[in-house]
């Protein structure tokens, strides 16, 4: 959500002058683009990853504070829950080896800090949910100790004036039937549950509407054959299970307001773009303040002044909008730049899959722009966003919409089609063919295989659960022989299960 923010509670004031700086922070912006003042001395890439804490009984480790100060590397830092860390990898250029070197200061880094979490009873977990969170670790006592995150709360619980709904069902266990799931919630940790990796690009102000389109056009590929989200509160839901319980766990909305077509804070989009300022605009004009929190720049004598506008109200507005893919404005030596966050993928398995995963997002995004008839002129953007929630859903067992081929499962749209895309785009990229080779290698053993973390978890808990355990014992093991594949480091589609 960006910068921290006061504790002081807002008043009338505070949201009307918020308000107002947010409609001047656009003018500043439309500004900007149409005198093109944005940085791009090279396409650079940025990652994020949100992990769990679990202690050696693989129950949630509400410590983050603790092995944050064991870690001592600003790299870290603290997420919503007491059981969540978040580390924000420095950009980097794409092109050349990069990626291959980030991977092994990735590993490296992760390494370092699950050794130091260890020092207090705690593990590093990358999974996109973790299995043995129960309904009291939803307690709002467990919220991480930070100002804005109360905040959060408490304006969301506000704004919706009951409690939360978390509701949801997914496709049946190997020989049983599907499961439900219908609880509540009195705070917004469920959202905790919910742990990603976030890949940002720069782009150029006046492609950034291409890649955005871009990446919509791939969230439901992407999800489909990296989903790593198969259990929540003891159920086994949706094979991303992060998709509709993100969604739900930061619903301002009452029912009255759903069946007015209020959006959701947690947000697909409804159309194709033109311009980065579409969406920056839909935010303010559609989406009430959750943290009116001012400062005392004025972005147009800012720029005005030759200087580049922080835009701090527009930014913390941003932050309380989770699109899947979202539009990032931020400064850096006081030039500003664009970004594209991608944030459908669910943390884990490894760091090869997770690098697997980024290099294929990177390069069919790439393929996509550059072809001579964009791919959104041929789908409609409700086809994109059903693809989205079938292939959360379903995994590899999804069909998805793709035009020229029409409905087809994701593992067989990746190597007919996208596959030879990545391989392209990242060549465009100047990606190493070192590079290119091995994390596409792993894209395509996973769908030659049909194996993601997800189906592997949901294949080990059945089988865990034929030999006799009750599903909190199987839901444990699934998680230790996890971890133990996790630190191992192979990707998820070599994995054994038994």
């Amino acid at each position: 959500m960006g910068s921290e923010v006061s504790s002081r509670t807002f008043t009338r004031d505070d949201r009307q002058r918020y308000r107002e700086k947010m409609q001047r922070s656009l003018d500043a912006l439309a500004t900007m683009l149409a005198e093109d003042t944005f940085s791009f001395p090279r396409r650079q890439m940025g990652l994020e990853i949100e992990l769990n804490l679990v202690d050696d009984a693989m129950r949630p480790a509400m410590a983050n504070s603790e092995v944050l100060e064991k870690i001592d590397d600003p790299s870290y830092t603290l997420e919503l829950g007491q059981q969540n860390l978040e580390i924000n990898v420095p950009p980097r250029e794409l092109a050349g080896g990069e990626m291959l070197g980030l991977e092994e200061e990735l590993r490296a880094s992760l390494d370092n800090a699950d050794s130091k979490a260890n020092d207090v009873g705690a593990n590093l977990a990358m999974i996109g949910v973790l299995p043995t969170l129960r309904e009291r670790h939803f307690d709002r006592k467990w919220l991480s100790e930070s100002p804005r995150y109360a905040l959060l709360n408490d304006t969301i619980f506000s704004a919706r004036g009951e409690e939360m709904v978390l509701h949801m069902e997914g496709p049946a266990m190997p020989g049983k039937g599907p499961e439900k799931l219908l609880t509540y919630a009195e705070s917004i940790l469920p959202e905790a549950a919910c742990t990603s990796v976030q890949l940002h690009l720069q782009v150029e102000p006046t492609n950034f509407a291409s890649h955005w389109n871009a990446a919509q056009c791939l969230a439901g590929v992407q999800v489909a054959i990296a989903a790593n989200s198969a259990f929540l509160l003891g159920k086994a839901l949706w094979h991303e299970t992060r998709i509709p319980l993100f969604q739900q766990a930061t619903d301002t909305r009452p029912d009255e307001l759903k069946n007015q077509g209020v959006r959701p804070r947690v947000w697909f989009g409804e159309r194709w773009i033109t311009s980065i300022f579409d969406l920056f605009e839909e935010n303010v004009r559609y989406f009430p303040s959750l943290l009116p929190e001012t400062d005392d720049e004025d972005p147009i004598e800012t720029l005005e002044a030759g200087g580049a506008p922080r835009l701090s109200e527009l930014r913390l507005h941003n932050g309380t909008i989770w699109r899947w893919n979202r539009p990032v404005y931020d400064v850096h030596d006081g030039v500003p730049h664009l970004r594209v966050e991608n944030r459908v993928l669910p943390a884990g398995p490894t760091v090869l899959d997770t690098m697997a995963n980024a290099a294929f997002f990177y390069g069919a995004q790439r393929a996509l722009i550059a072809q001579e008839r964009p791919l959104w002129t041929q789908m409609s953007f409700q086809a994109a966003e059903e693809n989205l929630y079938t292939g959360a859903r379903h995994g590899m067992h999804a069909q998805l919409y793709w035009p020229g081929i029409g409905w087809i499962p994701p593992d067989e749209l990746v190597l007919r089609r996208l596959l030879p895309m990545a391989h392209e785009g990242l060549r465009d990229c100047g990606v190493s063919d070192e590079a290119r080779e091995r994390y596409l290698g792993v894209i395509e053993q996973r769908c030659l295989a049909r194996r993601t973390g997800s189906s592997w978890q949901r294949e080990t808990v059945a089988l865990l659960e034929e030999r006799g355990l009750s599903r909190d014992a199987a839901l444990s093991g699934m998680l230790k022989r996890y971890m133990e594949f996790m630190h191992a480091g192979e990707p998820v589609h070599t994995w054994h299960v038994g």
